[in-house]
C-alpha cells in the first residue's frame, strides 16, 4: 500500500490499542498489542509519517535506529546484586535499565504525556547477539527486566533485503507477532505531503512531467543508482537556500541528492529551463496585471509541458503570498486570545502588563519545549510560537519606550498595535486576491476554457495554503469556475477507470470497478 494508507492503518491500530474499558484497563493488554512492522524501500517516508501521527494525535514519539544499538545498550549493563533465598545469600546478575526504555520514561517525565509511540527503525538489521532480545521485546515489550510503560505502542520499520545487505530475514515465530504493512512509493500521495511541506516548485513541476523519476532504483555496470522521496525533499531545502545565497544549482549539486546520473542531469537542465521561464514570462508582471502582449503570445504558442511549468511558477508565487497572509492571520488570532487574557489579568490589583506579558512568554516557551521533547511540535506550530514570543517581546519594549501615554494606558497601547496588524492583514489579503484575479485573467486570455484553467483550479484546490486562503478570504474567480472543476475531475476519473480496463486488469478487478456514474 502507499505511505498515506499505511499511516491510516497505524492510526487505526493506535486507536484500538489505547481504547480502555469502564475500569480504565486497556481492552487489548500490552503484551497482546502486536507491534506494527513497516516494510518498504528506503526514503519513502516511514519515519516522517510517525512524526505526523504523533503530532496529529498529541501523543509522544521516541525514535531509535536499531543499527546503532548493541546488546548492552538495548538490554542495559549487567551488575551483581546480593539476594537472599531460603536464608542463603547469593550473588545475582541484574541489568541496568535499557537506554531505550529509559528514554521513554524520560519523555513521560519531561512532557507529562503518558501515552506515545516507540518507533524502532532498521529493526531487521539488528546484530545476531541482539536478535533474541528483540524477539522477547516484540512479544512481551520487555528489555531485560524493564517493561515498556502502559499506553505506549511499538512501531518498527525496515527495508527489504534487496536494498540493504545487513538485513536479516525474520523467521515465522517473529513475523507471527507483528502487524506487517508493505509500503510502496506513490508520487500522487507524496505530492500531497510535498505541497504541505513546501517542496520547491521546480521539483514538483519536473515530477508532474516525469513521474517515473520520482522513485527509481536501477542496476548498472557501476552498481546501483537510486532516487528516493527523501532525496527530492532534501534537495528542495538546498535549492531554497542556494537561491537565497545566490549559489549555483547545477548537476554537481543535484547529483549529491539524486544518486542517478541521468535523473540528476535531466533535473539540473530542467531547473535551468524553469528559471528561464520565470524570467521570460515575467511572473511578477502577470500577478500585477501587466504581462504585455508579447508574454501572452508566447504562452499561447508554448507546448503543453512549458504551459505546465508556467502554471507551476504562477501557483508557486501565489502560494508564497498566501502562506504569508495565513501566518499573519494565525498570529493575529493568537494575539487576540492573549490580549483578552491580558485585559482580564490586569484587572487584578496585583498585576501589571509587563508581568502578564512575561508570564505569557514563559508559557509559550514551555509549550515549545514540551512539543520539541515529545516530537509532537510541527514546524508550522514552532514558527507560530516563535513569532508570538517575538511579538510579545516587541510589546514589552514598546511599553518601556512609549513614554507617559504608554504607562498611563498600557492596554490601549497594545490594542493599537494589534489593530494596526489587523489593518495590514486586510490590505495584504486584498492584494493577494487581486493577484489571484490577474492570474485567472491571464490564463483565460492565453488559453480560454482549456485544460490549463482546470489545471490552475486543481492546483489551487490541492495546495493546502491556497485552499485555506480561499476558504478564509474568498476568491470570486475560483468559485465562478468551481462547477467546471467538478466536471473536469469527473472526466479525469473516468479516463483513469477506462485506462485500468486497457492495462490487463483481472475479471475480478473489472467486476469491482466503479461505473462512470459512481465517479462523481
Amino acid at each position: 500500500m502507499d505511505i498515506k494508507s499505511a499511516k491510516q492503518q497505524i492510526q487505526n491500530a493506535i486507536a484500538a490499542y489505547l481504547k480502555k474499558d469502564e475500569l480504565g484497563n486497556y481492552r487489548i493488554p500490552l503484551e497482546k498489542q502486536r507491534p506494527v512492522f513497516l516494510l518498504g524501500a528506503p526514503g519513502i517516508g516511514k519515519t516522517a509519517i510517525m512524526e505526523q501521527i504523533a503530532q496529529e494525535l498529541g501523543i509522544s514519539l521516541v525514535s531509535y535506529s536499531m543499527t546503532h544499538h548493541t546488546r548492552q545498550s538495548a538490554l542495559g549493563l549487567p551488575f551483581i546484586l546480593r539476594k537472599s533465598f531460603g536464608g542463603v545469600d547469593y550473588d545475582v546478575s541484574e541489568y541496568t535499565m535499557s537506554e531505550i526504555i529509559a528514554a521513554v520514561y524520560d519523555t513521560i517525565e519531561e512532557t507529562g504525556i503518558a501515552e506515545g509511540i516507540l518507533f524502532l527503525d532498521e529493526v531487521n538489521c539488528v546484530s545476531e547477539t541482539l536478535a533474541p532480545a528483540m524477539l522477547q521485546f516484540l512479544q512481551f515489550k520487555v528489555f531485560g527486566r524493564h517493561r515498556l510503560p502502559r499506553g505506549w505502542m511499538v512501531v518498527t520499520a525496515g527495508n527489504p533485503p534487496e536494498y540493504n545487505k545487513s538485513v536479516r530475514e525474520f523467521d515465522i515465530v517473529t513475523m507471527d507477532r507483528l502487524k506487517r504493512i508493505d509500503v510502496e512509493p506513490d508520487y500522487a500521495v507524496w505530492k500531497d505531503y510535498a505541497l504541505k511541506y513546501k517542496v520547491h516548485g521546480s521539483i514538483l513541476s519536473y515530477l508532474d512531467l516525469r513521474q517515473q523519476d520520482f522513485y527509481a532504483v536501477e542496476s548498472s555496470v557501476d552498481g546501483k543508482t537510486f532516487v528516493t522521496a527523501r532525496g527530492w525533499e532534501d534537495l528542495s531545502k538546498m535549492i531554497v537556500l542556494s537561491e537565497e545565497l545566490d549559489l549555483p544549482v547545477d548537476q554537481h549539486l543535484t547529483g549529491q541528492y539524486l544518486q542517478s546520473p541521468r535523473i540528476a542531469r535531466e533535473f539540473a537542465l530542467y531547473y535551468e529551463l524553469y528559471n528561464t521561464y520565470k524570467d521570460q514570462y515575467r511572473i511578477e508582471a502577470i500577478l500585477a496585471g501587466q504581462s504585455g502582449e508579447d508574454v501572452l503570445r508566447q504562452a499561447q504558442a508554448a507546448p503543453f509541458d512549458e504551459r505546465l511549468s508556467l502554471l507551476s511558477l504562477l501557483l508557486d508565487a501565489l502560494g508564497q503570498r498566501m502562506q504569508a497572509c495565513l501566518v499573519a492571520d494565525a498570529l493575529i488570532e493568537q494575539r487576540y486570545k492573549i490580549l483578552k487574557t491580558i485585559k482580564n489579568d490586569i484587572e487584578q490589583p496585583a498585576q501589571d502588563v509587563q508581568a502578564v506579558l512575561d508570564h505569557q512568554i514563559q508559557l509559550l516557551r514551555k509549550d515549545q519545549e514540551i512539543g520539541e521533547r515529545s516530537l509532537t511540535l510541527t514546524e508550522e506550530r514552532r514558527h507560530l510560537i516563535q513569532l508570538l514570543i517575538k511579538s510579545l517581546e516587541n510589546d514589552q519594549r514598546d511599553l518601556i519606550l512609549g513614554g507617559t501615554s504608554a504607562h498611563r494606558d498600557p492596554f490601549g497601547r497594545l490594542k493599537t498595535t494589534f489593530d494596526q496588524a489587523v489593518v495590514q492583514l486586510e490590505s495584504d489579503s486584498n492584494l493577494v486576491r487581486e493577484h489571484l484575479h490577474q492570474v485567472f485573467e491571464f490564463v483565460n486570455a492565453a488559453f480560454g476554457d482549456g485544460q490549463e484553467r482546470m489545471t490552475l483550479m486543481s492546483g489551487l484546490t490541492d495546495h493546502p495554503d491556497s485552499a485555506r486562503f480561499i476558504s478564509r478570504f474568498g476568491c470570486d474567480d475560483y468559485f465562478a469556475y468551481s462547477d467546471d472543476l467538478k466536471l473536469f475531475d469527473r472526466h479525469q476519473a473516468i479516463l483513469s477507470a477506462l485506462a485500468s480496463f486497457q492495462t490487463g486488469t483481472t475479471l475480478e478487478e473489472r467486476s469491482n470497478a466503479p461505473v462512470p456514474g459512481d465517479l462523481a
